[in-house]
Order: structure tokens, then C-alpha cells, then sequence
């Protein structure tokens, strides 16, 4: 028996109703906790835990305006200048230490080069706890304790070993006649490095400094290991201090400066998603 065109329209339109529904459940399972989240920013203090309702009937702006009293007599922007400066400079050390070991590792025959990328791809399978109290040890040794330099110095020595990887593929992707042309024209490899493989590789440089940038604005242990004055403290460090010693703890004012954390984040992905898309047919290969 043959099915009619009326028919069959009615059940492809029930299939994407379904699809439809469906989609819509589970975006609003996943925006539930941002949803409530912003309107536990507007409630007073003693009705965030155990409410119900995702906005307060009578929204209050006091938990925001406290904030520009800061924490225990610090301001807030001191917490955000230094996650901004340990952010951006994570940024720059990955960028740069790891996109010359990529090329290192892409472009350059050397020996044991397949031995030292193994090893290094080997680092992956280590737990951050495990190197920590070795690491700690060192720094202490060192004086070095209390200072940024900890969470800093691994980013200038291309530690992070996805980033390398991720470079080191986009790399090998190049053409080869590019170096070849360039060694023509009497460049060498810190020339062919910085004129044309950095350009050629905008899209990977970008995708690792927009993670970068998020992993180190969020980092709490690393903060909370190394740093000991409250001075020195990042935003997440920060946002413990709205729990006292004696376990009281200041929930509007913590989420409302969750969400003030977010918009550095936000600002970022947001200025550099563009390039995540961008391909070698957008990298200026034509020509």
C-alpha cells in the first residue's frame, strides 16, 4: 500500500515537532543553572538558598552595589587586574614558546626529534597532582613562593603539550615549497618562522590563546597553592573570601560577582570566535 503525499508530509512534520520539542527540553535543562544564576544575583542573601522561584519578586541591585565596596577592605578590580595580568600573560608565554616548538617539531629535522615528541605527548598522561608537591618544592627552594613567577614560568618553557600538538598539526598541514621559496630568497628558519608560518597559522594561535585565557581566568588551584596574600589573590580566590571562617557565607554577593567574572571571558570569545572557522583558504594561500 502506498503511502499519499498528505501523508507523508504529516509525518514529516510530526517527526521535526518532536525534534523540535525535544531540542527546546534540553536547552532549557542546560540554561537552567545560567538562568538561575542571574536571578539569584537579584535576591536578598536569605532567600537564595532553598527558593524555588528563578526570579525574586522584588529584585534587589544591592548585592551588585556592594561589590563596589570590595572584600575584606580589598577592591574587586585589584582581584581583576590580577587574573587580567596573569591571563594575558599566559596568553603570550603559550603563544610564543609553544608555536617555536611546533615549528621545531614540524619543520626542522633533528635528531631524536620523534624520541623528544614522544616524551613530550608523554606529559599528557601525567596528573597535574602528581608534579604538584615536586613543583612546590622547587619554587619554595627557589624563594619564589607568593609571586606569580610559579604560575607563569611553565607557560614561557611550552609545557602545555596540547598546544604544541595542536600547532605542530596545523603546521605540517603547510606546504612544503613555502620554506623551500623562502630558503630561495636567503631566510632562514627564525625568518620563515615569524613571516610566514605564524601568519599562516592565525586560526590554531587563536584557539589556543581564547583557551588559555579561560583556563588560566579560572584557575583556583594553582592561585590558591602559590599565592598567600590576599593582595595577590585572583578573582577566583577572590570569590572565596565571601565565606567567612565561621562558615557564614554571602551567596548574593559571590554570584553576583560570578557573573561580573564572566563578561572578561565573554569579552574575549567574543572578540576572537571569528577566527576559530577560519581555514588555509582564508590564511593567505591564494596568490
Amino acid at each position: 500500500m502506498t503511502t499519499s503525499p498528505l501523508s507523508a508530509v504529516r509525518t514529516r512534520g510530526a517527526g521535526s515537532l518532536a525534534w523540535h520539542l525535544g531540542s527546546l527540553a534540553v536547552l532549557a535543562v542546560v540554561l537552567y543553572p545560567v538562568v538561575w544564576v542571574i536571578g539569584g544575583s537579584f535576591k536578598p542573601n536569605d532567600e537564595i538558598v532553598g527558593s524555588l522561584e528563578l526570579f525574586p519578586s522584588n529584585p534587589v541591585t544591592d548585592n551588585y552595589s556592594r561589590l563596589a565596596e570590595g572584600i575584606a577592605d580589598i577592591p574587586i578590580s585589584t582581584f581583576f587586574g590580577n587574573s587580567l595580568f596573569l591571563a594575558l600573560g599566559s596568553v603570550v608565554g603559550v603563544l610564543v614558546s609553544c608555536s617555536l616548538a611546533a615549528y621545531a617539531f614540524a619543520r626542522i629535522r633533528f635528531a631524536g626529534r620523534n624520541l623528544f615528541f614522544a616524551l613530550m605527548i608523554g606529559t599528557l598522561l601525567l596528573p597535574y597532582h602528581v608534579l604538584l608537591i615536586p613543583q612546590y618544592v622547587l619554587f619554595q627552594k627557589l624563594e619564589l613562593i607568593n609571586t606569580y613567577t610559579p604560575l607563569l614560568l611553565g607557560k614561557y618553557l611550552a609545557t602545555d603539550a596540547f598546544f604544541v600538538f595542536l600547532m605542530m598539526q596545523f603546521m605540517r598541514g603547510l606546504p612544503k615549497e613555502l620554506d623551500e621559496a623562502a630558503r630561495l630568497d636567503g631566510c632562514g628558519h627564525l625568518r620563515i618562522y615569524w613571516s610566514i608560518v605564524l601568519p599562516l597559522c592565525r586560526p590554531a594561535l587563536i584557539t589556543s590563546a581564547i583557551f588559555t585565557f579561560i583556563n588560566a581566568w579560572n584557575d583556583f588551584m594553582g592561585p590558591l597553592i602559590y599565592l598567600n596574600e590576599p593582595e595577590k589573590y585572583t578573582v577566583s580566590l577572590g570569590l572565596k573570601m565571601f565565606v567567612d571562617q565561621d562558615g557564614l557565607a554571602n551567596y548574593g554577593g559571590m554570584i553576583a560577582m560570578s557573573l561580573v567574572a564572566l563578561l572578561p571571558v565573554l569579552a574575549f570569545f567574543l572578540a576572537f570566535q571569528r577566527y576559530l572557522i577560519d581555514g588555509m583558504a582564508t590564511s593567505g594561500l591564494k596568490g
